[in-house]
């Protein structure tokens, strides 16, 4: 297998648990989940109320 070179030039992150690399980072740590309640939408007609919603993002 051929050996290639990579270059990282940054980090972001946009999850259920940060929305920097800095607070998800740390709130895994902190043992932290992203599943919640869903409160975007009505849930009760589906069969699923939990999701890893994104929170505090424009």
């Amino acid at each position: 297998m051929a050996r290639r070179r990579v270059v990282i030039t940054g980090l972001g992150i946009v999850s259920p648990v940060g929305n920097t690399v800095e607070e998800a980072w740390q709130n895994i740590l902190a043992g932290k989940s992203g599943i919640a309640a869903v409160t975007k939408f009505d849930t009760t007609t589906f069969p699923v109320q939990f999701a890893g919603e994104v929170k505090n993002f424009d």
